[in-house]
């Protein structure tokens, strides 16, 4: 499997991140882990993110990565900050190249063939779907699957714990993002733990 592969198949959920205070990130990821979700994207959307992915990495088992990556500049401040992949909304030319010369696996977002194509003119074979829910949901997400093979997804924006079950079901699916494990501003990391739990029983049964 390629790097980006085993990363998606480690856990049927990637908690999406947003943190606002360093001081909430480690013991936020200590509980995800805690609870079975070791693969945490921390998404670039805070002035916080860069510091609570160094401080995410040192919580044993966690993989941490950025996600909300919009340029090969954010991406290498990314990776200086630890991260071990790279999640992106959409898909340039530059970006893809700039994951390729640092040697880091990347997830961009998809939303149409174009978008795949261009893709797979740059090697890439796993894409992140979104956001999924506003761009048609299932029904487009397996219409969009049918003219690649092997071709696999993790789809993210608008899913949730109860639709979640629904998506990993499709076989081109390995797994998918979720906001809804640590809702912004969330401290109790005792209901994080719990959550994760719940996601990480969450078993792929591709239809």
């Amino acid at each position: 499997m390629t790097p980006i592969e085993t990363i998606m198949r480690t856990a049927p959920v990637i908690p999406v991140l947003v943190i606002d205070d360093v001081a909430t990130a480690k013991p936020i990821a200590e509980a995800l882990v805690a609870g079975g979700l070791r693969v945490l994207e921390v998404t670039l959307r805070t002035e916080a993110a860069l510091n609570a992915i160094a401080e995410m990495k040192q919580v044993d088992g966690a993989i941490v990565g950025a996600g909300t990556v919009l340029n090969a500049r954010a991406l290498e401040r990314s990776i200086a900050a630890g991260a071990e992949f790279i999640v992106s909304p959409g898909l340039t030319d530059n970006l893809a190249d700039a994951a390729h010369r640092e040697q880091v696996p990347l997830l961009p977002g998809i939303a149409n063939s174009g978008d795949i194509m261009r893709g797979l003119d740059h090697g890439l074979k796993h894409f992140k779907f979104f956001p999924a829910e506003a761009s048609g949901g299932i029904s487009a997400l397996k219409a969009l699957a049918g003219p690649f093979g092997g071709i696999q997804f993790c789809p993210t924006g608008g899913i949730t714990e109860s639709s979640a079950p629904d998506w990993l079901a499709l076989d081109p699916v390995l797994c998918v993002g979720g906001s809804w494990l640590v809702p912004k501003g969330e401290t109790d990391y005792d209901a994080i733990r719990s959550r994760a739990e719940a996601a990480s029983g969450l078993a792929r049964t591709p239809d």
